[in-house]
């Protein structure tokens, strides 16, 4: 009897032991570790509304002011009272805030935050702008962050970085020239999608089983070598976090009725790009040709082969040592990879420079805004049910000559560079009645 007593009150201490998995180990390396140097001192995050034009005094709820502005989003873990994205750092002696992934990679809709939700609120030209000037640095970047709000130039910043870098991560002056072009305009896909992939990145030109490319962000000049390889193990452990990441159920309710009717549509047009659903899904990883897809081309343009060859040499690209092998080069491409669409409803709005608004835009080419702007809040009141994605404002002419940056940014304008939102035609055959059973059969995944 007391065998059995004694074996009984060891089964607690028994699971409480249990290694973490890997995916276990990766979430909390993500969300509790500071991969990278403060990007600013601690008192910059402090005073830097005394830079926002009009406002006089600190906001009383600073943090709730701090996230409207630069679209930031609350953490939905422990993070200092910092937004997603921002996190506290220090390097020597110096205290401060940095980046990290959930920057671009955090977001929230109806009132809840998720991490690995593209961030399509996001201010960051004015973030970096603002935060540097408040450390007593020029208020500038040394190329464009991003054109558009709710988007990023997160292609030119890997080929700027590493310029900056020999093939062995050592640091090299004068920079490199790869080839920056800073008007991609790009969206983030979710980090649900990468379970299904077997390429990344809006052209597929990347292998999803690289661990290193996903350590790109480290870059900063003063991140050496060491630090890529002490931090390596760890990044492998967030990627298999990351493909445990499930995409948001839709949370209103769906006629099952019209969705029975959009899952015979979507069948008949749909799955050889963007796959199937539900039990014994499939995903085909298709890259859809340029002249076929027709979307804006700059995104395809601008990573360009003198970046891809440099990249080839790079510690990035040998991961692993082998006979056939040495790692994960990039990737040739035809043109764009046409996405999973699991928790399509989440991730407006669409296209991979996000020209398009909601999703019933991108099954009717002819009704696309050409010029618009929205909230970029993420609450009920700010998306659309019926169509599907955020609601917008669409406008006649362009913005005032005077017009400050921070509010030039909020207006997309889909006749400028990189911002085309042509293409994708593929549903312009639809009836009406058919589109919208689309849309709710879309909303089920």
């Amino acid at each position: 009897m007391r065998l059995w007593l004694l074996s009984i009150l060891l089964i607690p201490s028994v699971i409480s032991a249990a290694e973490p998995t890997a995916a276990e180990r990766g979430k909390k390396a993500l969300l509790e570790t500071s991969f990278i140097p403060p990007a600013w001192r601690q008192p910059a995050f402090d005073s830097v509304w005394k830079r926002w034009d009009g406002v006089k005094e600190k906001p009383v709820d600073y943090a709730a002011a701090l996230r409207d502005r630069y679209g930031l989003h609350v953490a939905p873990y422990k993070n200092d009272d910092l937004p997603m994205g921002l996190r506290k750092a220090s390097f020597l002696f110096v205290q401060g805030v940095s980046i990290d992934c959930m920057l671009c990679h955090g977001s929230s809709i109806m009132g809840k935050s998720y991490v690995g939700l593209g961030n399509s609120s996001l201010e960051i030209q004015s973030l970096f702008e603002e935060m540097s000037g408040a450390d007593g640095r020029p208020p500038r970047t040394p190329f464009v962050f991003g054109n558009v709000r709710g988007t990023s130039e997160a292609g030119g910043m890997a080929v700027y970085l590493l310029g900056f870098r020999n093939p062995d991560l050592s640091l090299i002056r004068p920079r490199k020239e790869l080839g920056l072009h800073d008007d991609l305009c790009e969206d983030v896909p979710p980090w649900w999608h990468l379970k299904k992939k077997k390429t990344m990145y809006h052209t597929g030109g990347a292998d999803a089983r690289s661990v290193r490319s996903k350590m790109q962000f480290m870059m900063t000049p003063i991140t050496t070598r060491q630090e890529f390889e002490k931090h390596e193990a760890a990044f492998r452990d967030i990627d298999a976090y990351l493909k445990t990441i499930e995409a948001p159920k839709y949370p209103f309710a769906i006629d099952q009725t019209l969705a029975s009717t959009g899952a015979k549509l979507f069948a008949t047009n749909c799955v050889s790009c963007h796959g199937t659903y539900g039990e014994n899904s499939t995903y085909p990883n298709k890259i859809v040709p340029l002249d076929e897809i027709g979307t804006d081309p700059k995104r395809y343009e601008g990573i360009t082969p003198t970046f891809a060859d440099y990249y080839n040499q790079s510690w990035f690209a040998k991961e692993q040592d082998g006979w056939f092998s040495s790692g994960y080069q990039a990737l040739p491409s035809r043109g764009y990879q046409a996405p999973p669409l699991d928790g399509i409803w989440a991730t407006a709005p669409y296209f991979h420079n996000g020209s398009v608004p909601t999703v019933y835009h991108v099954l009717n080419s002819k009704k696309r805004p050409t010029m618009l702007t929205r909230s970029f809040k993420t609450d009920e009141a700010d998306y659309d049910k019926v169509k599907l994605g955020w609601k917008y404002r669409e406008l006649e002419d362009g913005p005032a000559v005077e017009i400050k940056p921070i509010e030039r940014r909020k207006i997309y304008d889909t006749r400028l560079p990189g911002r085309g939102n042509g293409g994708h035609t593929f549903g312009d055959h639809l009836t009406e009645e058919e589109r919208m059973a689309v849309i709710e059969y879309l909303k089920t995944l």
